[in-house]
């Protein structure tokens, strides 16, 4: 699904952009309740990426019997490695100018541990997700390359489904106990990668059943389709009202509501028959086409928006006396980190994949 723009799912890439979108709406006001909700973006990125990386896996498994958990690793690596050293250059540079850099802070978000050694990223706040993605990324390969050369492997790929579903729950006590005992203040609640893993592994489970389990997964799903949405929609109403930071219902059961709702929408997504055409119907085929696109260069547009955000902030106290409106400000710098965002996906990115290709060819493709 991803090594080129024609094998992928379009309407998986327009929830990627739907998930870039709120980002957007979270680090640059257009409304406050954009704002209080935007985070959740991440948490669908989150879902998405548990299913899509998983199933690289699970399908390289299905036509190999194993896998390669060190090419996994270095296709990924691929992916990420370039464009997030590249940025983050750009977003050292501010700190530089006023002697204020941390080189420890700075290691940490080089060597992806500032979650747990500064809450958030340092020069790039937003990385710690990147942080919770790559720890995902070895963990999973870990524990596949044990699971899939084990002599009692048939065991557990037929039982996936029920561990999976005890370690969500084991997170959710292990996160109870933790905000509790830290306070609902605690950045770490919020980043660090073992009380976050859980919306990641809940992608793992809808890409095990849809891989392993599909004929079932479709019967229940034609059943309860409708039923589906209408939870979705429930688990998910409480985001524009509550903010994340000192709430120590969205710390914990919070965080589940979204995965839960986010899991539900993802595979409504996957199995609605003619779900492209219904999306067209309802948005019209130039805007899902266009948030597609952007959904196809959500990575890149993660990377480069916050430094976009902070340019133009400084323009507006550099040249400018009066307050710009919120949705002028939001237009501008979403326009602009949405451009320079396919610019890089389509250049720097894209030359990165083919040599990845050309020098480690996919096993799941």
């Amino acid at each position: 699904m991803e090594a080129t723009q024609n094998k992928r799912l379009q309407q998986i890439d327009f929830l990627r952009g739907i998930a870039i979108l709120l980002v957007l709406l979270r680090h640059k006001k257009l409304f406050s309740f954009t704002v209080t909700m935007g985070w959740i973006g991440v948490d669908l990125f989150f879902v998405l990426s548990g299913f899509l990386v998983s199933g690289l896996l699970f399908k390289e498994y299905q036509r190999f019997g194993n896998i390669k958990p060190g090419l996994f690793l270095i296709r990924r690596g691929y992916k990420i490695y370039p464009l997030y050293y590249l940025t983050y250059g750009i977003y050292c540079i501010p700190f530089l100018l006023y002697g204020q850099l941390a080189w420890d802070k700075v290691v940490s978000d080089l060597f992806f541990f500032q979650n747990y050694y500064n809450g958030w990223g340092y020069t790039y706040v937003a990385s710690w997700s990147l942080a919770v993605e790559e720890h995902f990324y070895f963990g999973l390969a870990i524990v596949f390359g044990a699971l899939f050369v084990s002599r009692y492997k048939k065991y557990w790929i037929a039982n996936l489904d029920k561990y999976l579903i005890g370690i969500l729950l084991l997170i959710l006590g292990v996160r109870g106990i933790t905000v509790y005992a830290n306070e609902a203040s605690s950045v770490h609640n919020i980043t660090n990668t073992h009380l976050r893993i859980d919306t990641l592994l809940i992608g793992v489970l809808i890409s095990y059943w849809y891989y392993f389990k599909m004929e079932d997964l479709r019967v229940f799903f034609t059943k309860y389709q409708q039923f589906f949405l209408i939870v979705a929609l429930a688990l998910v109403s409480f985001t524009p009202f509550v903010k994340i930071e000192n709430s120590v219902f969205v710390q914990t059961f919070g965080f589940v509501f979204l995965y839960l709702s986010f899991a539900l929408v993802v595979l409504y997504f996957l199995l609605k028959e003619d779900i492209v055409a219904k999306l067209h119907s309802v948005f019209s085929e130039p805007i899902v086409t266009l948030v597609a696109k952007i959904g196809y260069s959500a990575y890149s547009i993660y990377l480069i928006h916050l430094a976009v955000n902070y340019i133009f902030k400084t323009m507006m106290k550099l040249y400018f006396d009066w307050l710009i409106h919120p949705i002028v400000g939001f237009t501008i710098t979403s326009c602009v980190s949405i451009c320079l965002g396919i610019l890089l996906t389509y250049t720097v990115e894209a030359y990165f994949l083919r040599l990845r290709d050309q020098r480690f060819p996919s096993r799941s493709a």
